[in-house]
């Protein structure tokens, strides 16, 4: 390695000193100190300037924010039970069933005995991903359970030694994705591995004093290398979950990574602020523009990760498409999950939804593929926004009837067409007011774009119109909440989120991830209706960052109408996640009580000025 960059790492080390690693699947994320740069924040060594790293002009980190949109695939011998064990169905994701029931490694360790996916067909997977419209694939070279996907040297417990396969997939995924010009990644659990007394996880096997050292070097580092040398050029490594590493430890598996690949990213799971781009929780969209660096969302097709036979809660492709073009337009990439069958099958259903987002994208993708996000704050969530140099693209996404209205754009509009056909849309615009005169009924069910030239290169946005500029409301609607329980369901038609029953892990909850971009304080009102005979549950909301302030209340009857009830003043940091959560305590007679929105209104008298 180079003293230069050596000397960086060991600056970013130093000023990283606090920093807590990521805990969970569904980690808590902290952001960095803003360092910002043109707009924009690069965290771990900057790679901008080496021209060595450059591909087409750009540099890797550059081409992956461009892709926009990928294929994750959680794949191992966790198929093989899906979800069950023992007769007995396990609630949560399908790949943490070892945990869930912290099942003795010998037992476990039988399940590579059943695991034989003879259908496996690896052009038909990355074929899959092509149709869909996905310019990257990345798969679990090894999951929390610890076993290897891969024909691995360092440890026998993986898909050649231990199954009656004796194929290794991930040799012909890579070959099947090089034919078709998708970017190829591997998932690699770094510090969780339930088979190792040494590494985090296996409180029932193992003691729970330990010191990761003999893992890391003796497992996690030599696997990581195997991946790095054996499986052709790869967009990047994905890192998960680095409980008990040290900074130290880490650094070592990123260095590793830039020794042998300096173009193969590292996300930010790695730990210690020391990724290449950011990565929100699972199924954590942001409730408004992020832009403080590239940042990617993995997120499900249904509720779990690994194949569970149980779990048919498949997620209509209206929505899917609808959070592409929401994480698209707030500046981040969309990493898709499928979990396929122990006999190596992608579910059909996933393959029908996949290919349904991939006939939008052939006719859409030019409003998605590297476009950068909105220039505008979003007033609801009639339309969305992405843009290229002299060019807006409005993704009218719940559509308004024949006329919509667009404020803030200073910028002359030269023309409009609809993107799917390049018909002319009529508009008028006065001052920063924008109007399009619409047909009855959009062009796409799921998302009509009107393409939008503009007479400067960058658009120009009135004051208070653009993403950062201060609202004194802000609407976080359920459509943009994280669902987090097995039984809750949107309703395109009210807009809302119901089914609040009972349950844990994970208990049926919505989670806003508001990332604001001042400090202020705002009163928060709370959009929902009930009928009449399931009012009288009690409620909660609170930020997870002050939970001891949390508000208490009792769902009130509406008579199936939508009302809004005052809560709370909250308190918003900028530059901070605040995690803003609603559920229903232990009555759920309520649970079918239908939330519409949030609404955050600014008290300007307690705002604060720093």
């Amino acid at each position: 390695m180079e003293k230069k960059n050596l000397f960086l790492y060991f600056v970013l080390l130093a000023a990283c000193i606090g920093l807590l690693p990521v805990a969970q699947a569904s980690c808590l994320l902290c952001l960095p100190p803003a360092k910002r740069d043109g707009g924009s924040l690069r965290y771990g060594l900057d790679d901008s300037k080496d021209k060595s790293k450059q591909t087409n002009g750009k540099t890797a980190l550059e081409n992956f924010q461009d892709m926009k949109f990928g294929l994750f695939i959680h794949w191992g011998i966790y198929a093989v039970p899906a979800g069950e064990w023992k007769g007995e169905y396990v609630r949560g994701i399908g790949e943490w069933i070892m945990h869930r029931k912290q099942i003795p490694v010998k037992e476990y360790e039988k399940l590579a005995e059943q695991f034989n996916p003879v259908k496996f067909n690896a052009d038909e997977w990355a074929q899959l991903a092509q149709d869909a419209g996905m310019k990257y694939m990345v798969i679990t070279s090894k999951h929390h359970d610890g076993f290897a996907m891969y024909h691995s040297k360092v440890s026998d417990y993986n898909i050649i030694d231990r199954t009656p396969f004796k194929r290794d997939p991930m040799k012909e995924l890579a070959a099947a994705n090089a034919k078709r010009n998708i970017k190829f990644g591997f998932y690699y659990s770094q510090a969780q591995d339930w088979h190792e007394p040494n590494a985090a996880g296996n409180t029932w096997d193992f003691p729970e004093q330990r010191g990761p050292k003999p893992y890391v070097e003796g497992k996690a580092l030599p696997q990581v290398e195997e991946i790095l040398r054996n499986y052709g050029d790869l967009a990047l490594i994905w890192f998960d979950t680095p409980r008990l590493l040290t900074q130290e430890q880490a650094l070592s598996l990123k260095q590793k990574v830039k020794e042998l690949q300096p173009n193969c990213l590292v996300n930010n799971r790695i730990g210690f602020n020391l990724g290449d781009y950011y990565q929100t929780g699972d199924n954590a969209i942001p409730t408004m523009v992020y832009d403080w660096k590239a940042w990617e969302i993995p997120a499900t097709l249904n509720d779990t990760w690994g194949y569970k036979k149980a779990d048919q809660n498949w997620k209509d492709p209206h929505d899917l498409i609808y959070k592409l073009t929401d994480i698209v337009s707030k500046g981040g990439n969309y990493l898709l999950n499928v979990g396929p069958t122990a006999e190596g099958v992608i579910p059909e259903e996933s393959q029908k939804i996949l290919r349904t987002i991939g006939k939008w994208m052939k006719v859409n993708g030019a409003a998605i593929y590297a476009t950068s996000h909105t220039p505008l704050f979003y007033p609801d969530i009639t339309w969305k926004c992405t843009a290229k140099p002299g060019k807006l693209y409005f993704h009218i996404v719940n559509w308004p009837g024949t006329q919509l209205e667009i404020t803030g754009i200073e910028s002359k509009v030269k023309s409009a067409y609809f993107l799917a056909n390049k018909q002319k849309v009529k508009f008028e615009q006065k001052g920063n007011k924008l109007s399009f005169s619409l047909p009855a009924q959009p062009l796409d069910p799921y998302n009509t774009i009107v393409a939008v030239e503009v007479a400067d290169e960058k658009t120009k946005i009135a004051s208070g119109y653009g993403y950062r500029d201060t609202q004194k409301t802000i609407n976080l609607y359920a459509l943009d909440a994280r669902i987090r329980g097995e039984e809750q369901r949107y309703d395109w038609k009210s807009q809302s989120v119901s089914g609040f029953f009972k349950a844990e892990n994970p208990k049926n909850e919505l989670w806003w991830y508001h990332h604001a971009f001042e400090n202020g304080v705002y009163r928060v009102d709370l959009e929902y209706a009930c009928d009449n005979d399931v009012a009288g549950s009690e409620f909660y909301f609170y930020n997870m960052k002050d939970e001891q302030n949390k508000f208490a209340g009792t769902i009130q009857a509406t008579n199936g109408e939508f009302k809004v009830f005052s809560l709370m003043n909250l308190k918003l940091a900028a530059n901070e996640e605040n995690r803003l959560i609603f559920g229903l305590t232990d009555n759920d007679k309520s649970a079918k009580m239908r939330v519409r929105r949030v609404i955050l209104s600014r008290v300007e008298e307690a705002e604060s000025k720093n």
